[in-house]
């Protein structure tokens, strides 16, 4: 198998009432755990990376991971740009080979913003890649990306309903109360607004900031809509923990052979909780 847009498994999702899971990987070993869960589940998956990732791993490399992955799992796997907002950027990793992009200008004023995520999808466009934007703007912070609470604001669904038409669109990130990072307190969701958002556009809507929801709530916003459910520090404090616990029981471990092993333990719980929790196993 080979990269692909997310489109058709989002339109799947849309179709059969689940939510397709993007993890943010950032080297060999998390790939490695998100696809082998993804297949012995049977699930579709999104392998997602910030800025910060593609330059810590590198976008040759990681192009060349991923599709290595596909090929030896006989899955369809997307790797997607996350957060994302540089054109030239952009246009630098769809020829790379990517073939899923978010392309943030959620920070801009509305006209602005489509400006920007329509210049985005004309390039797609020509390369067959799926295109994800962001209306509303979340707090916390994700890699580079920090957002004050006082910066965020949720998505209006009569704003969307334009947004999405003007854009041409694949796929709209909704702001509803999830935010990037840990949450302080349990996160409120704002769920009237999310039947709005899905009245108003017939798009798949993407959920960013699902690490720390409860699940109940997750699960309530995919039958609300959600197609894509995003999970990044999830996996980075499964992982961190398990390794510092490593460290703590052998102070004198130097093999990363050795001591990795467990957090891609941790990690891989974490994958197939998510999974089980988007109710996407089974749906490849």
């Amino acid at each position: 198998m080979y990269l692909i847009s997310n489109r058709e498994m989002l339109k799947k999702a849309q179709r059969e009432g689940y939510a397709v899971p993007a993890f943010n990987v950032h080297n060999l070993e998390t790939v490695q755990v998100v696809v082998e869960t993804a297949a012995a589940l049977r699930s579709p998956v999104i392998l997602a990376g910030t800025p910060g990732t593609f330059t810590y791993a590198g976008t040759d490399y990681l192009v060349s991971i991923c599709q290595e992955a596909a090929h030896l799992h006989d899955l369809p796997l997307a790797l997607h740009l996350d957060h994302h907002e540089k054109l030239d950027d952009i246009r630098a990793k769809v020829t790379a080979g990517v073939r899923s992009v978010m392309i943030d200008g959620s920070h801009f004023a509305f006209e602005e913003n489509i400006r920007t995520v329509a210049e985005v999808v004309r390039l797609c466009q020509r390369y067959d890649v799926s295109v994800e934007a962001e209306l509303g703007r979340l707090g916390g912070q994700e890699d580079d990306l920090n957002v004050d609470s006082a910066d965020s604001f949720f998505t209006d669904p009569a704003a969307a309903r334009e947004f999405v038409q003007r854009t041409g669109i694949d796929s709209l990130a909704v702001a509803i109360g999830s935010a990037h990072g840990l949450y302080h307190g349990e996160p409120h969701l704002d769920f009237a607004r999310l039947a709005e958002v899905r009245k108003a556009v017939d798009i798949p809507l993407v959920l960013h900031g699902a690490s720390g929801i409860p699940e109940h709530m997750v699960r309530e916003a995919i039958g609300l809509g959600i197609c894509k459910v995003n999970v990044a520090t999830d996996l980075k404090i499964a992982f961190a923990d398990a390794v510092k616990s490593y460290f703590t029981e052998h102070p004198d471990a130097n093999d990363p052979r050795k001591y990795i092993t467990p957090g891609k333990q941790a990690m891989r719980e974490v994958v197939e909780e998510k999974i089980r929790i988007c109710g996407s196993e089974g749906k490849l």
